[in-house]
């Protein structure tokens, strides 16, 4: 097969495809079409999503996934990357047989890893506390940002981090995945764990991470049982924002290289 040419990068939670704006002019440089969807409604700018966050609150799990797969059932064998919440969405979309290869950076879990640190605790805390915030967009103060984001980066760097990138975040869906392990029958964020047809998937995983920590990491990757199938992990320094802080342009190379030597034709994804 010929090696993958386009990559779609998937953003997380609390940042917009933004967030992806040096990766995408690093890799078009280097001679691949690089696409980064935003969420369903969450086009704008933002600048403007924070002015009104709207459409934050009206997303839900189906309909990002479905967005998603509107944008990568066209192109042909993609390498997949997604960040935090997006590493969800790129599992998500690997089990639906889409994609050569992929790889998740910090990935927030699917649903059965029931890891659950204290950090991780107390990054969400502050929306997780108030009920309200289910049936609406909650964002972070700077302070709350910068542990859960940018933990040990000096507040002069972590400061413009988050006035250029960070949104809110719909308070609904953060709570539903807490829930994801108590409820009967399977959630929005279900993988088959044991799918013969996934597509070779690496998770990288920040060694500072407060809110995403290597623990969660770690069990994710574990639940992997499929036969036949790569699930690989692996460790790096950093906090849960690396893919935007100094030293990125490594990771992007390390991300690119791996799924390069891993990617495979994946079966035809009904239409």
């Amino acid at each position: 097969m010929s090696a993958p040419d386009t990559i779609v990068l998937i953003h997380g939670f609390w940042v917009t495809p933004r967030s992806w704006e040096e990766w995408v002019s690093y890799y078009e440089a280097k001679g691949y079409k690089v696409i980064a969807p935003a969420y369903p409604g969450l086009e704008a700018e933002v600048e403007a999503l924070n002015a009104d966050p709207t459409p934050i609150a009206e997303l839900t799990v189906p309909k990002i996934v479905d967005h998603l797969e509107s944008v990568v059932k066209p192109l042909d064998n993609p390498i997949l990357m997604g960040h935090s919440a997006g590493g969800v969405f790129t599992q998500i979309l690997l089990d639906k047989g889409y994609g050569a290869s992929a790889v998740v950076l910090n990935s927030a879990p699917t649903e059965g890893v029931k890891v659950a640190p204290l950090s991780q605790l107390r990054s969400t805390f502050p929306i997780l506390k108030n009920p309200a915030n289910r049936h609406r967009a909650a964002g972070f103060t700077f302070e709350q940002f910068h542990y859960a984001f940018t933990n040990g980066v000096p507040e002069e760097i972590a400061r413009p981090l988050y006035e250029r990138y960070a949104i809110p975040a719909n308070g609904g869906i953060l709570l539903e995945s807490v829930l994801a392990n108590v409820k009967p029958g399977h959630q929005d964020t279900w993988v088959d764990y044991s799918n013969p047809n996934r597509a070779p998937l690496l998770f990288i995983s920040g060694s500072d991470d407060h809110i995403m920590p290597p623990s969660v990491q770690r069990s994710n990757a574990k639940h992997y049982k499929g036969e036949g199938t790569l699930t690989e992990i692996e460790e790096v320094e950093g906090p849960h924002f690396m893919p935007a802080l100094e030293g990125w342009e490594k990771l992007a190379d390390r991300a690119l290289e791996w799924a390069l030597a891993h990617a495979r034709v994946n079966p035809k994804v009904e239409a």
